[in-house]
């Protein structure tokens, strides 16, 4: 009885440094993804990476990890001329194959989602002077923006100033996010000198998009009361090299 409960605590106490070297080990290869990340110009910003299952080891022997979660709420996306803040950034990474020392590493698929305030939409459209569609103009400066907001499932809501603009859809297609629909108030139609008019569709076209994900192709991009969200993926992505 003796030798089996000293044999007992031997194994236990194998077992918790096995377990310990594991997790020393994964908190390793994170922060080491991260760097990278950054280095390779996947993320703009050194995001938060979790290495999901147990053991961690056996993944690394096989050069292949079954899940991999990022997160960040400091990363940007643009046109490539106007940058904004994308907020609340969450990716969750299936079957990532790495190399020796994470120079490189491919996805089996990817999906992910983060947040654009209406202010900062706002930033990536046309100025309120260059969206007429037909004959007229908005009483504005030349730099003047439409202010943004929540118009219901699917649609977003324009103003200039105290004056409505009207409401308008927004959808995407591949990385190009579209606004369109916009109708001019009665008021707003007033001060432009004109009626029935609508405004032009506005269009931007998202690159390097984080972790080398793209827009999903249905509902990409959705209106919510907080903002716009962004919705990714990708099958076969190269996530660094």
């Amino acid at each position: 009885m003796r030798g089996w409960l000293k044999a007992t605590i031997g194994l236990v106490v194998l077992s918790g440094l096995l377990v310990g070297a594991d997790r020393i080990a994964v908190g390793v290869a994170e922060d080491q993804a991260a760097d990278r990340m950054v280095s390779s110009g996947r993320m703009s910003q050194r995001p938060d990476i979790s290495i999901e299952g147990f053991p961690f080891l056996t993944q690394a022997l096989s050069m292949k990890l079954d899940d991999v979660r990022i997160s960040s709420d400091g990363l940007t996306v643009g046109d490539g001329g106007r940058q904004v803040a994308l907020r609340s950034f969450k990716a969750r990474l299936s079957g990532v194959t790495v190399s020796d020392s994470l120079k490189s590493a491919t996805v089996d698929s990817g999906t992910g989602s983060g947040l654009i305030s209406y202010a900062d939409l706002a930033q990536l459209l046309p100025p309120a002077s260059q969206l007429m569609s037909g004959a007229g103009k908005l009483p504005v400066g030349g730099n003047t923006r439409l202010a943004l907001s929540y118009g219901g499932p699917g649609k977003i809501k324009a103003a200039l100033g105290p004056i409505a603009v009207g409401e308008g859809s927004l959808h995407n297609s591949g990385s190009t996010v579209t606004v369109d629909g916009f109708q001019l108030s009665a008021l707003a139609g007033m001060f432009a000198g004109v009626t029935d008019q609508r405004l032009a569709p506005m269009s931007f076209t998202l690159d390097s998009l984080p972790a080398g994900l793209k827009l999903a192709d249905k509902d990409g991009a959705t209106p919510l009361p907080e903002g716009v969200q962004l919705t990714f993926e990708g099958k076969g992505v190269k996530l660094l090299g």
